[in-house]
């Protein structure tokens, strides 16, 4: 009786350290989850306020609105029209999303009436001014990184957060590794730690005020702080519309001329 008794112990032990998940294999899980709870949106529209804040505290806001093409078997395709400050109105950025392959991004620029190609080198340089890199406007997608699980944890409004490493799997990144934390029932990521090449922590972007639109979650405010500068770049969103009807032609170098 002891030796099958024993037998039976090895054996559930052996099957369950087989079948036990690695933190890697876990963190990539949770990734997943996460896009595939925002899979099928196929396109949306909104409006969206920037406000840069220096370190002295003064601000400045801008006006922008979005358009975002779901891309199936890719990255998805956005682009940012900016209609105030005057002096950059029209001022056009369009982003075509991969997964390992480099982002392609143009921006347009009125005054000089010509595209410029961004290059995926210079991909970690501010946005027009802002605390968000050119690689952070693209689509998350979930092969651009390797991750790993970290914990679960508390992390306000009584909800649970899955807490993740990523690392970058893509050339010229700004960042050795982003944490980031997921909540655990809509998959909604709440903030993203990035830390920069010498791995000390440079920034930290927060999204609250989620509202659930056509069964999509989207956050109300997203705010990017720069703990190296004392520089801050707050997103405030209005108007989400999905399934508006956009096109793949809506999101070419010729179609951010004519906006």
């Amino acid at each position: 009786m002891k030796t099958i008794t024993a037998l039976a112990v090895s054996l559930s032990l052996i099957t369950a350290s087989a079948f036990a998940e690695t933190s890697q294999e876990k963190g990539l899980g949770i990734a997943k989850a996460a896009d595939a709870r925002d899979t099928g949106f196929q396109d949306f529209t909104a409006d969206m306020q920037m406000i840069l804040k220096n370190r002295a505290g003064k601000t400045s806001t801008r006006s922008i609105r979005i358009k975002t093409l779901e891309v199936l078997g890719d990255g998805d395709k956005s682009m940012s029209l900016f209609d105030t400050p005057a002096d950059i109105k029209g001022t056009t950025m369009l982003t075509y999303s991969h997964g390992l392959k480099p982002d392609d991004q143009w921006l347009y620029l009125p005054a000089l009436k010509r595209v410029k190609r961004i290059n995926s080198r210079n991909k970690s340089g501010p946005f027009m001014g802002s605390e968000f890199a050119f690689e952070d406007l693209g689509s998350q997608e979930v092969e651009k990184y390797r991750y790993n699980y970290l914990r679960d944890e508390p992390c306000g409004q009584g909800w649970t957060c899955h807490v993740i490493e990523r690392k970058p799997a893509y050339q010229y990144s700004g960042y050795t590794r982003q944490v980031v934390w997921i909540d655990n029932k809509e998959y909604r990521p709440t903030k993203i730690e990035f830390y920069d090449r010498k791995n000390s922590k440079l920034k930290t972007l927060v999204s609250s005020g989620y509202r659930e639109y056509a069964g999509y979650w989207r956050p109300a405010r997203m705010q990017m702080d720069n703990h190296q500068t004392g520089k801050s770049t707050t997103l405030n969103w209005n108007n989400y519309t999905f399934k508006v009807g956009l096109r793949a032609s809506d999101f070419n170098k010729n179609a951010i001329k004519r906006r």
